[in-house]
């Protein structure tokens, strides 16, 4: 019999820390400036959006 997997509290927060950084970093760049900030912000953003479609795509192929 196989034991089931467990994880500590880093690897279970590890992803959704991430994105909110990624996301409070994308906020504050699009405040910040303009051209190479506000890309940067547009990025930041996307990091959360991209990672629930990849979540979506990986669901729909198992």
């Amino acid at each position: 019999m196989s034991r089931p997997l467990t994880f500590g509290l880093r690897a279970i927060f590890a992803v959704p820390a991430v994105l909110a950084a990624l996301s409070l970093f994308g906020l504050v760049a699009a405040l910040i400036g303009d051209g190479v900030w506000d890309m940067m912000g547009w990025l930041g953003l996307l990091a959360p959006v991209a990672a629930i479609a990849w979540a979506l795509i990986a669901r729909k192929h198992r």
